[in-house]
Order: structure tokens, then sequence, then C-alpha cells
């Protein structure tokens, strides 16, 4: 018997998540994104990476197959650019700086590293779907990484 929502969630929240935002270009070339923790690196050979979208998430249908997105690792003082992504604000990138990457995809600046993908599959995952993406690029600076914990933002000592 599987266990209860309420009591994953509360298991799930024990495990330290690094902040991302997911940020595309829309099919209307707006830059978008999402703040989301369900990243994951995949394999090394070939470089691939996941992301986890829920499927009610604003930006859940702009994934599709061959489209770049980013995956932007918040640095410790970037919780304001996770709150804001996490909202549903129209002008998202308003006073957040950022270049498109070399495949387009919004490239957030102060971030710890950024990762460039190309989606190369769609997978179900129960209430979210698994967006697999081929690293075509990374961008890495040095600082520690805005973390979620317990119900709250976390960072290291």
């Amino acid at each position: 018997m599987p266990v209860e929502k309420a009591e994953f969630r509360q298991a799930l929240g024990h495990f330290a998540a690094a902040v991302t935002v997911v940020t595309l270009v829309r099919d209307d070339d707006v830059p978008a994104g999402i703040t989301v923790t369900a990243f994951s690196s995949l394999s090394l050979e070939p470089p691939l990476a996941l992301v986890c979208i829920d499927k009610r998430a604003r930006l859940h249908d702009q994934f599709q197959i061959e489209r770049s997105f980013a995956v932007n690792i918040l640095a410790d003082d970037q919780e304001g650019v996770s709150r804001r992504f996490a909202q549903s604000e129209p002008d998202q990138f308003r006073e957040i700086g950022w270049n498109p990457g070399p495949m387009g995809a919004p490239l957030i600046q102060g971030t710890i590293c950024s990762i460039e993908c190309r989606v190369v599959d769609l997978l179900p995952g129960g209430d979210h779907t698994i967006i697999v993406g081929e690293v075509e690029s990374t961008r890495i600076r040095e600082g520690k990484p805005l973390l979620y914990f317990r119900g709250g933002y976390a960072a290291l000592k």
C-alpha cells in the first residue's frame, strides 16, 4: 500500500535540494522561467540532465522535443529570484539580469551555474513530466547554493 501524500511530502522535506530556475523562450518569443527543485544529472555520456515539471505548471506545455531550456542553479543570495519565478508574474525578468545562452535559453546572472540543454525526451512521471535534456553548454561561477530544506530556504555554512 503506497504511503499517504502528506507523509511522503514530509519525508521529502528532509532532503536538501538545490533551488533552480528553469528558463526557456516561450512560443511567443518571451523569456520565461519556473522555480524547480526536482533537477538531477542523468548521464555523463552522453551528457544528460533531467527536470520534473508539474503537469499543472504554467510552462509545462512549452517543453517540447528539440526546444532548449536552461537550469540556473541559484546562489545563496538569490532567494528573491526563486520567489519571483515561483509566482506567475507577467514580467518575471523585470530587474533580473540575464543573457541568452548559446542556444537562446535565458541564463540568469549571479547564479553559481547555468546548464543549457536541448530537450531529447519527455516521459510520464505521475503528476509531473520528466524532461530529459542533452547538455549543450555550461557556465560555472564560484559560490554557495541556495537550498530548500524542510519547507524553507537554507544555505550552506
